[in-house]
């Protein structure tokens, strides 16, 4: 069975790919990097506020980060 590739994973790959730490990206965010981290293990997700500016800094889309498919 193939494993779904989940929102924690896609942040934590985009985040890697564009070279920055989890504080980096808390600080560019304006949270804590706690935060970032907890998102990254799926404990919990960023205020949906935020995603506009998570797409923006990552160099992506919403729709990427969330896993949409065209």
């Amino acid at each position: 069975m193939e494993e779904k590739e989940t929102f924690a994973s896609r942040l934590a790959s985009k985040r890697k790919a564009k070279g920055f730490t989890q504080e980096q990206l808390a600080e560019k965010m304006g949270v804590s990097p706690q935060a970032v981290s907890k998102w990254e293990t799926g404990a919990s997700y960023p205020d949906v506020t935020l995603l506009s500016d998570l797409a923006t800094v990552l160099d992506t889309s919403i729709d990427e980060l969330l896993g949409k498919k065209e």
